[in-house]
């Protein structure tokens, strides 16, 4: 794959003159003028408005509005908006259900739709609307992988719900469910928390992995410093998004392009802010993504190193007390950063305004009083969010969460499980026991399909007071909304011969965060012996191209072809 060649735009060259330009263009000029456009038009940098729009759910289902001042502001600022559209799936609603294997595909079809919108019409730029989990990182994707000027705007955080005094987000209804189970909670309860948890829209509350991601947009300098941090129904998001329609033409105009935006440098800040703050372990596979399309070197064990010299300062959810809202009103990602350069632990980097990212973080404000966001001398806690371990278990790594409790280490009993329904049917019986490593296998990229979240599982062993005390082991994913002794996205997976595949019940199994190892105590070796791949669940469709094309976890799981710069 080649890197897309942008001309600089100029009064008589643009990216779009392709298709407008010329005695040739006449019939598509001639199709351009029946969809509304002129010859003003023409002279214009066309620009996507590339939404990924949906009601089917909270975290997107306002993205039509927003779209609506951000269109004004392209043409405020001599651009033509053109709008498309994507597919977009719910992890929250999907969460614990066959398609929730579609989510993490969503992902590749998300970026590639973007790909061939902007290709395929030879636009001049392109500014993406995002919400839920995976619109985020396609997006990001998306502009390292064409390198066309362009910029990600965040559709905002939900309100918090709110029960007998209590905030409430989305997790707290999957821990009720678990709690249900085990008769610490009614019916009528879980009812009633169901009722209260989502007020309207915006993405799901914590720093789970739509904040978190829309975090690593605004440190790997896509998104404009706060605009990502204004929750989706509060009164200045559309002037925001306004401006961010007049930037978005601003970039064309000065070529500034996403390969110069997304360094190896961005990455390393983007990963700090989110290790600072406990941030969802899909964050890693998703910038790990984002580094593969930017051709850029940057390995899995790159995140082990900075949690364990970045300690946690955001006391955010699901391991700490507050939520994005929160956060928006103590002062925002640029209340991290202050902290984070007044801490010498970024370096400044370029950013989609012009400005550097130093520059952005010195306006933003730390509201009086504020303990949503601590110093580095008084931290929540003194290590990041997050690990990798290498062993028996994960030759080429698997990620550890860290948010929510300071164990470091467990020994157990492996319970081995083939499925995630397999594995939560258990566990809503009481049948998982202090001491017990949890293992679910066949849920990897390839082998779900899809690489399924386990926040049922993870969820209802909270609900039943068991997180700080089992394990669990997959090579899945974990929602940005789970929390306990958690490890996923173990490489290589079941479905591609990998040592998870060879766990037996009663296996010992060893967890050493301090020294990076995850170790079972038996011969899978030996249990390999004969070992042939299981049958693909989807032997055609989308499902089974996905599995057939998945790179492993450890690279991002993405289904293009990276090249080396």
């Amino acid at each position: 794959m080649a890197l897309t060649k942008v001309m600089n735009v100029t009064k008589n060259t643009k990216r779009s003159d392709a298709i407008v330009k010329g005695p040739s263009r006449a019939a598509a000029r001639a199709m351009l003028r029946a969809s509304g456009m002129d010859d003003e038009n023409f002279e214009s940098p066309i620009i996507a408005v590339f939404n990924t729009w949906t009601n089917m759910g909270p975290c997107n289902m306002d993205l039509d509005k927003l779209a609506v001042p951000i269109r004004a502001g392209i043409r405020a600022a001599g651009g033509t908006p053109v709008d498309f559209n994507a597919i977009a799936v719910s992890d929250g609603i999907t969460m614990g259900s066959e398609g929730m294997r579609a989510s993490l595909m969503s992902r590749e079809v998300i970026c590639d739709s973007i790909e061939l919108a902007v290709q395929g019409h030879s636009l001049d730029g392109v500014i993406i609307l995002v919400g839920c989990d995976k619109t985020i990182p396609a997006a990001g994707m998306a502009l390292a992988r064409m390198n066309v000027p362009g910029v990600v705007v965040y559709g905002g955080s939900i309100m918090p719900g709110n029960h007998n005094g209590k905030d409430l987000s989305v997790q707290d209804v999957f821990e009720a469910v678990g709690a249900n189970a085990a008769g610490i909670i009614d019916d009528e309860e879980l009812k009633h928390i169901e009722k209260k948890a989502c007020p309207g829209a915006g993405a799901c509350g914590g720093q789970f992995t739509a904040n978190s991601m829309a975090m690593a947009m605004t440190f790997l300098g896509l998104s404009p410093m706060g605009l990502n941090d204004i929750p989706a129904i509060h009164g200045d998001r559309n002037d925001a998004a306004f401006k961010a329609g007049e930037l978005v033409v601003e970039c064309v105009s000065e070529q500034r392009l996403p390969r110069d935006i997304i360094t190896e440098q961005a990455m390393h800040n983007a990963a700090i802010a989110l290790s600072a703050t406990a941030a969802s372990t899909n964050a890693i596979l998703h910038l790990l993504a984002i580094a593969t399309e930017a051709g850029i070197e940057f390995d899995i064990n790159e995140f082990d190193k900075i949690s364990r010299s970045t300690p946690v300062i955001g006391d955010l959810k699901p391991g700490g007390k507050y939520m994005a809202f929160n956060l928006y009103e103590a002062g925002g990602s640029g209340l991290i950063g202050k902290r984070l350069v007044a801490d010498k632990r970024i370096i400044d980097s370029p950013t989609v305004t012009g400005r550097s990212l130093f520059e952005e973080i010195a306006d933003c404000k730390e509201t009086k009083g504020q303990d949503v966001v601590r110093q580095f001398n008084d931290p929540v806690k003194s290590r990041g969010g997050y690990g990798i371990l290498y062993g028996d278990l994960a030759p080429e790594g698997c990620v550890v969460k860290l948010a929510g409790h300071g164990a470091l280490f467990f020994e157990g009993t492996a319970r081995v499980y083939e499925s995630e329904e397999e594995c939560f049917e258990v566990v809503q019986q009481g049948g998982i026991k202090k001491g017990d490593v949890v293992i679910i296998r066949g849920e990897g990229p390839a082998g779900g399909p899809g690489m399924r979240e386990m926040l049922a599982v993870t969820a209802a062993l909270v609900g039943q007071n068991l997180a700080d005390h089992v394990a669990l082991i997959t090579d899945g994913r974990f929602s940005g909304a789970s929390y306990g002794f958690v490890i996923g996205h173990v490489a290589p997976e079941s479905a591609h011969g990998g040592p998870i595949a060879f766990i037996q019940d009663g296996d010992k199994i060893t967890i050493d965060v301090e020294a990076q190892t995850i170790n079972v105590d038996a011969d899978l070796k030996a249990r390999a012996v004969g070992w042939t791949p299981p049958a693909p669940r989807y032997p055609s469709g989308a499902y089974a191209k996905f599995a057939k094309l998945v790179q492993s976890a450890s690279k991002g799981a993405v289904t293009s072809f990276p090249f080396d710069n």
